[in-house]
């Protein structure tokens, strides 16, 4: 591949400086597929259970009768098995899309083997009965196996988590912070040596804790962090412990949650064993949404000047949130959003300006997992006008988190097998893996964590493209432009040379790469007056 990083000098009032470089990469992917595990901190959770039973849905191709009619299985919501990615053109100019798991090689959902801790100490199938999120249909299909399935005791802080919790946390690790990290490593061989996997992806989707605080000689560094959980020093999170546990035993780990887990000395950690991580917070609906309307305004020069959030849900997620220190994790992790795609146009906001972004989230039982997001959105347009959106959105959170876990499993496994080096190398120079941050995966997270000193990126139109383009180039393909240079000039590209007379003849049908339909006319019909081009 050939990476293009343009260099950019600004100067206001002459103009910018571009000088476009490029350098020229091998890059090497890995085709053998490992058989994966998963295991999950808070698997009896809404999000662990719906996991769980999910994968069994699919992996024996389920259908259950509904009020509307029969269901079937899906991974709908996952990038991974429910979303193509654009490939080319055929001879015909029509665009080609595969799905984006046929792109590389990647682990098959049902080949997966899942495992876990929860403080709780219910079994799967009785977790996924107390979540009330999925059809009793499916619920009494798949029980039988998930009832045989019991979470492994966790660690429980009630200094991190709301005192609301309390009630559930019969299922624990008693001792230290150093003997719970004992714990969860000999967990995690356990597991290893059990079912037989060759990589384990550990990922949080436990209760939301609150912010540790960031201390020198505490957290700062990876020395710092060993000596503190050996000292059983009370800043030192449970969520923390499972990454250094999970970073000290090669696997990689996932923060589904909008807690600091990585501290500056779990980051330097993980860097030190060549381990992955990637965080924060599933963004899976409000905050999703919001990376792209806020993209969409401000690229089209719309100054968005007040954006105000507004949830209520009734799950377990909910009720921890109702605590304050817990909702100030959340809302850190929501807030940030929209910060890159305002610092991006100098033209509408000035160096400290932003717009007011205020969220709140309340609990309300009764609702359950179907979660309410109210959302408005006010910008200034021109001339001193505005613009409000008001938009509510009613989403069951659990079937739109659930994917997301089996998508930053399942890309974060494959980032771990893709590597580059710079093709003009001296002879004998290793191929590098990815940094030990996995930005990659910023797609599916509220708040990113990115290598330090390098860019925030929340838009979801630049992180999706980031994850096609990657992928593209692992099998020797060049990033998508969309510049689709062929469909905008009567320019012949690629070996065929269609014959000229032809091509101008049609031309009036010509619209968007499609030959046979007119969009725009009649909602992509031809309009009565170009049959006459046509004959």
């Amino acid at each position: 591949g050939k990476p293009s990083p343009t260099h950019c000098g600004y100067k206001s009032k002459v103009g910018s400086l571009v000088k476009p470089e490029t350098t020229e990469l091998n890059i090497r992917t890995g085709r053998n597929v490992p058989r994966m595990g998963l295991m999950l901190v808070g698997w009896g959770g809404n999000n662990g259970s719906t996991l769980t039973a999910a994968l069994e849905a699919n992996k024996h191709s389920l259908e259950w009768r509904t009020r509307q009619g029969v269901q079937q299985a899906n991974w709908y919501g996952s990038i991974t098995q429910s979303s193509t990615v654009l490939l080319g053109s055929d001879a015909t100019g029509q665009d080609v899309y595969i799905p984006m798991n046929q792109l590389v090689p990647m682990v098959n959902p049902n080949d997966i083997v899942v495992d876990g801790w929860d403080i709780s100490s219910l079994n799967i199938g009785e977790a996924m009965k107390r979540a009330q999120v999925l059809e009793v249909g499916l619920q009494d299909q798949v029980y039988k196996r998930l009832a045989q399935l019991r979470p492994r005791a966790s660690i429980y802080d009630p200094d991190f988590i709301a005192a609301n919790q309390a009630d559930r946390a019969d299922n624990t690790i008693k001792g230290t912070r150093y003997e719970q990290y004992q714990q969860i490593v000999r967990d995690i061989r356990e597991f290893k040596q059990q079912s037989g996997v060759d990589k384990v992806v550990i990922l949080w989707t436990a209760n939301t804790e609150r912010f540790a605080e960031v201390k020198e000689g505490v957290n700062t560094t990876m020395a710092d962090l060993e000596r503190s959980l050996k000292q059983n020093h009370s800043e030192i999170s449970p969520s923390t412990i499972f990454a250094m546990a999970a970073i000290a035993e090669n696997c990689i780990y996932i923060n589904g949650s909008p807690q600091n887990t990585f501290v500056p000395g779990v980051i330097e950690m993980a860097e030190h064993y060549g381990a992955f991580i990637a965080g924060d917070d599933f963004k899976s609906g409000q905050t999703k949404l919001k990376s792209v309307l806020v993209d969409f305004l401000v690229s089209a020069g719309i100054k968005p000047v007040s954006i105000v959030s507004y949830n209520h849900l009734g799950n377990n997620d909910g009720k921890n949130l109702s605590a304050p220190q817990q909702f100030r994790s959340k809302e850190i992790s929501k807030s940030n959003v929209v910060d890159d795609m305002v610092a991006s146009n100098h033209i509408l906001y000035g160096a400290d300006e932003h717009p007011d972004h205020c969220v709140v989230i309340k609990y309300v039982p009764y609702v359950g997992d179907s979660k309410r997001a109210m959302d408005e959105y006010t910008s200034q347009i021109m001339l001193g006008g505005h613009n409000t959106l008001v938009i509510h959105n009613t989403c069951e959170d659990s079937l739109l988190a659930t994917p997301l876990i089996l998508d930053l499993a399942i890309l974060g496994e494959l980032c771990s097998r893709i590597q580059v080096r710079r093709k003009d190398a001296v002879a004998g120079c290793e191929y590098l893996p990815f940094r030990s941050v996995l930005s990659l995966l910023s797609y599916l997270c509220k708040a990113p964590l990115v290598p330090q000193g390098t860019p925030v990126v929340n838009s979801l139109f630049r992180q999706r493209t980031a994850i096609e383009n990657i992928l593209r180039a692992c099998v020797g393909l060049p990033p998508l432009s969309h510049m689709t240079l062929e469909h905008r000039f009567d320019l012949p590209v690629g070996e065929s040379q269609p014959d000229v007379q032809q091509h101008v003849a049609k031309k009036a049908r010509v619209a968007n790469g499609t030959a046979e339909k007119c969009n725009g006319v009649h909602n992509g019909d031809a309009h009565p007056s170009e049959e006459v081009a046509s004959r």
